[in-house]
């Protein structure tokens, strides 16, 4: 298959997938957290396929592994603040689990293309 698009990358399509999955999530969330964990949540995995799409746009393959790096430390801090929401008590292992994979499956798919984008050079 053509990359014509960010679109058309699988790494790209499931961090939209996370993304949804976030906004789900957090709407349970109580509404004190609104400003707190909700928010950086949702920023953080919006973030992903935001790189995703900018790198893929840079005129680089230099440029595009940069935004793929970028990517990946949002998915680091996806990660963490899943972790921080079941620690604090807001929500369960279990309801983070679609979650979870979701974000484990987006980080391996990011980790193999940006080793080929610097292999590239």
């Amino acid at each position: 298959m053509d990359i014509q698009s960010h679109r058309d990358l699988i790494v790209w399509q499931r961090s939209m997938q996370l993304v949804r999955q976030v906004y789900e999530l957090t709407r349970r969330f109580p509404r004190e957290e609104l400003y707190g964990l909700t928010s950086q949540l949702r920023r953080a995995t919006v973030s992903i396929p935001a790189n995703i799409s900018e790198g893929h746009g840079r005129g680089t393959r230099r440029d595009y592994a940069h935004f793929v790096t970028m990517a990946m430390g949002s998915a680091c801090e996806v990660e963490t603040l899943l972790e921080t929401s079941v620690i604090v008590g807001i929500v369960s292992y279990d309801e983070i689990r679609i979650c979870a994979g979701l974000l484990d499956e987006t980080g391996r798919m990011l980790r193999v293309l940006r080793r080929r984008l610097l292999s590239r050079e």
